[in-house]
């Protein structure tokens, strides 16, 4: 009975310890460990590129079974930086982004497709300028892992294209800038 118990008792802390359950995630932005960075074609000769210094999140990742991973991510819309004062005032204005109104960006998952590779296809609400879409973006797991602090960490990285007209901002910039191209990388360390 005993070595009955010690074999359960075992394998119980095995499973516990195994990354292959459910978990919850805090997205590591204090660490500088997540990005959320953006492109925009430049007169069609060159990208402009920048990223939102601020946003906080968590995701729920299970290897066992990828399509129950959800994300949920906030974006302090005024945190926008091209690395140009001046033109990051223009972002930020009333013609663009219009912070004062809509000081906040959201995306809140929907539905994962996972592939074989870790990665898929994750669906989501994207509200942005006061405007809720429905987004797809496209994920590739970067790896997961004990961290050398004691505790647990996963990665992600995903690219999405929008079309700034779609979420209400029509500020003309020309054919070759109606896409923003962003790129997002996240990496959570688990509850």
């Amino acid at each position: 009975m005993k070595a009955k118990l010690i074999k359960g008792l075992t394998l119980a802390s095995l499973i516990t310890a195994s990354p292959l359950y459910a978990a919850d995630y805090v997205i590591d932005t204090k660490g500088a460990h997540a990005s959320i960075e953006f492109r925009i074609s430049h007169l069609g000769t060159s990208w402009l590129k920048g990223r939102f210094n601020t946003f906080t999140g968590e995701f729920s990742y299970d290897a066992a079974k990828p399509e129950a991973s959800s994300v949920s991510v906030n974006v302090d819309v005024a945190s926008f930086d091209s690395n140009h004062a001046e033109r990051n005032k223009h972002i930020r204005g009333d013609e663009f982004l219009d912070v004062d109104k809509h000081p906040t960006a959201s995306f809140k998952s929907t539905s994962f497709t996972p592939n074989e590779n870790g990665g898929g296809v994750m669906k989501g609400m994207l509200t942005l300028y006061g405007t809720a879409k429905e987004i797809a973006i496209d994920v590739e797991k970067v790896g997961e892992g004990k961290d050398p602090w004691g505790g647990y960490r996963a990665g992600f990285s995903g690219t999405v294209a929008i079309q700034p007209k779609d979420f209400g901002m029509n500020y003309q910039l020309g054919p070759a800038a109606e896409t923003v191209y962003m790129d997002l990388n996240i990496e959570g360390i688990r509850k």
